[in-house]
């Protein structure tokens, strides 16, 4: 039997945290700190280390300063954007985990990584060691390519963080039309690299830089063969051959630029890049420290040493972070929460707990049908934007697309808001304004709509799931203010409701094997919540009959009979109905009911005429908030709002809408987390597992073929969380994925 081959894995960490920085949405932790790049890092090295299971790892990154090669040629790399400062803040932290897994990391100034990983990679291949030792570079940079020999092996990126390939010399011959690894760097030298602004020979391309190292194996032979006239070039096109003497000291100069330097000042001692036994409980704190939970099961593939077991995920005690019992203790004393308040944070923490356990599972074969059906439709869109310009311009270019719409096609920018900078704004509140302008504007809001979709959901949520497909978010209880739960890594409450893609991306939330997912959604909670704490009897007889609050609404307002109420009118009082909840004023109601302010201030005077309790609750709660600095819910969850008193006018309207909303959603919010606790401790995981929260409604996985009674009581306890004058109602719905549930 042939011995195993010894094996290095070298981490081209700068292209690994770039490729993750834009492939992920912005994910934040707890503090506050965007970590989507080292998060992506992340799963890439977890998944190489599981997959390649290697002897030794070392990690090179490019040092800051200018490098050798821009010392040659100052265009160099000159046309790349620089990053975003969230990307290089987050370099410190990827050091933080490399630390922690006992990886050494290289970088020498003058240098990229890409030289150091090149002159390790040689220096390993010479070592007279036996069996001889396997280098594998993992990397997103495709000029690693050339690298690649029999003792080298580069595992690369493809598409997003996990679709991954291992390249071997036979491999990178068919990538590149029968090129060698040692030929790639004749090939860039022809072709250029546009991403490096390595110019290459002017007009020759993929097809021809291919066919031309083919034919003369090496650049060097190819400018022999030019100046001997041989009867291969002899068979070039006149102009290519005009191409090629006139770009001959570009083309020196780029296959300079292009290759790897495999000589560079990189000291190291192989033994020193043992992959040791790392101390599980230290990577199980640093990762808990940045939320990442979902990662935390994965640690048990990667070889680590016996420690303490593993650390409850929502009290890590760790140094810097505030465990949720303590931040509910200085809550209670700092007098932000009743007593009955503090007893229902504290019994919510196990739940919440459980919930980020479980997680919930999604079709990964689903998101990527929906990714490339979402995909070709954003392509034919920027198509037909293109053609309806007139001019090619990148979509995503606000400065582009404002030239287009407003001198191009000489759209009107009448009301239109400027940037900071002076240019006209083309963020979608602004854009929406212009949809019946010109055709081109309602194509540009769905493509703008479709790329979030794909960008935020379809493409980043399988990478966030683990080996069981299962997503596991974190759940904050103080996400909010006023008390709600809000979820992060990812946020699963801004996944899309209305619309046939919100339906479709909420199929890919699936039910587990044998079990079926149920739905118990609280119905209008903040209406009828709004009627019982301001007393509003008319309103509160409504919610008592069962009848359609928005279409009583209407017909109080327009003085109309119930039956005579149109769409239209129903339209308005419910954007009116919800509108109150949040202090909105006659200009935002004309906004959301898309109605002239005039008669926006007519339908609010109306509405506070039927309904004069809200009137009073209204005028009543900013007067409370001046005189006591706060509001709050009717268990006692206060919200103080210093802004209420505030002399610029901006801060104190916004600070009387927190003001007159707090009582009303952070009642609603306790009102959840009341139904919360009582389903936990009434019925056993193994009947209904919660796995779920969003706004109002809830999410179970519950064993398929369940009898409907336990639906039943799931139901009753919601209703009966907290006795209002009203009467609370969940509806409840089933089936076998979030976007096709049925009601029961």
């Amino acid at each position: 039997m042939p011995e195993q081959k010894k094996r290095l894995l070298l981490i081209d960490a700068n292209s690994l945290i770039h490729r993750a920085f834009h492939a992920l949405p912005e994910l934040s932790n707890s503090k506050g700190e965007q970590i989507n790049a080292v998060y992506g890092f992340l799963l890439v090295l977890f998944k190489a280390l599981k997959e390649l299971q290697p002897d030794f790892v070392a990690a090179c990154f490019d040092a800051p300063g200018k490098t050798l090669r821009e010392k040659k040629y100052e265009q160099y790399k000159a046309k790349r954007v620089k990053a975003a400062q969230e990307l290089y803040d987050q370099i410190p932290k990827i050091h933080e985990f490399l630390n922690a897994f006992h990886i050494p990391s290289f970088e020498k100034e003058g240098f990229e990584a890409d030289d150091l990983l090149g002159t390790m990679a040689e220096k390993v291949a010479k070592k007279q060691v036996h069996p001889p030792l396997e280098t594998i570079i993992l990397t997103g940079d495709m000029d690693m390519l050339q690298l690649v020999s029999e003792n080298t092996r580069v595992y690369s990126l493809r598409k997003g963080l996990q679709d991954t390939v291992l390249y071997d010399e036979a491999r990178v011959k068919e990538r590149f039309s029968g090129i060698l690894p040692s030929q790639v760097i004749d090939y860039k030298a022809l072709r250029g690299d546009p991403s490096d602004n390595i110019p290459g020979v002017d007009g020759v391309g993929e097809k021809t830089a291919s066919t031309l190292v083919n034919t003369f194996g090496s650049l060097e032979n190819l400018y022999q063969e030019l100046e001997e006239n041989s009867e291969n070039v002899q068979k070039l096109k006149p102009r290519l051959k005009e191409l090629l003497v006139k770009s001959k000291e570009q083309a020196f100069l780029s296959k300079e630029l292009v290759t790897i330097d495999r000589n560079a000042p990189a000291t190291f001692k192989l033994e020193d890049l043992a992959w040791q036994s790392f101390d599980k409980e230290e990577v199980l704190k640093l990762l808990l420290s940045y939320d990442f939970r979902s990662l935390v099961s994965r640690i048990e593939d990667l070889g680590a040493k016996e420690s303490a077991p593993a650390l409850p995920v929502r009290q890590a005690g760790l140094p810097e972070a505030e465990s949720r019992i303590s931040r509910i203790e200085r809550f209670y004393k700092e007098e932000l929460f009743s007593k009955e308040v503090y007893e229902l944070e504290k019994r919510l923490v196990p739940v919440l707990e459980r919930m980020e356990k479980l997680g919930i599972q999604i079709d990964k074969l689903y998101f990527a049908k929906l990714s490339n059906e979402v995909g070709k439709v954003l392509e034919e869109l920027a198509k037909r934007i293109v053609k309806t310009a007139g001019k090619e311009f990148n979509v995503n270019s606000p400065r582009q697309l404002a030239s287009v719409l407003f001198e191009t096609l000489e759209i009107s920018p009448k009301g239109i808001r400027k940037t900071p900078g002076g240019t006209l704004s083309t963020a979608s509140p602004e854009l929406e304004k212009l949809q019946d302008s010109h055709p081109i504007v309602q194509d540009i809001l769905r493509h703008r709509e479709l790329a979030k979709l794909q960008n935020t959901y379809l493409e980043p949520l399988p990478l966030l799931a683990n080996k069981n497909s299962r997503i596991h978010a974190h759940f904050d209880q103080f996400g909010a203010a006023t008390g709600r739960i809000s979820s992060l890594n990812p946020n699963l409450q801004n996944i899309p409701v209305l619309g046939d893609w919100g339906k479709k991306v909420r199929k890919g939330f699936v039910a587990a094997r044998g079990f079926e997912l149920y739905s118990f959604d609280y119905s209008q909670i903040e209406l009828r919540v709004a009627s019982h704490v301001a007393k509003e009897e008319k309103m509160q007889e409504y919610f008592r009959e069962g009848k359609d609050i928005h279409k009583m609404t209407a017909a109080e307002v327009f003085g109309v009979p119930f039956a005579k109420v149109t769409d239209d009118m129903r339209y308005k009082a419910k954007a009116l109905n919800f509108g109150v909840l949040y202090g909105m004023g006659a200009r935002g109601f004309a906004r959301s009911a898309k109605i002239p302010y005039e008669e926006a201030e007519t339908f609010i005077e109306n509405y506070f005429l039927r309904f004069p309790k809200i009137a009073d609750y209204v005028e009543e709660t900013i007067e409370f908030a001046q005189e006591k600095g706060y509001t709050q819910t009717i268990l006692g969850r206060r919200r103080y709002i210093p802004d209420i008193t505030s002399e610029t006018p901006q801060l104190k309207a916004a600070a009387e809408r927190a003001a007159i909303n707090h009582p009303i959603q952070g009642s609603a919010a306790d009102i959840m987390k009341l139904a919360m606790v009582k389903v936990h401790e009434m019925i056993p995981e193994a009947k209904a597992r919660m796995i779920l929260q969003i706004h109002d409604e809830l999410l179970f996985e519950i064993p398929s073929g369940t009898m409907p009674q336990l639906a039943r009581t799931i139901e009753t306890v919601m209703e009966g969380a907290l006795p209002l004058a009203v009467p609370l109602e969940v509806d409840v719905k089933k089936g076998p994925n979030w976007g096709e549930l049925k009601t029961l």
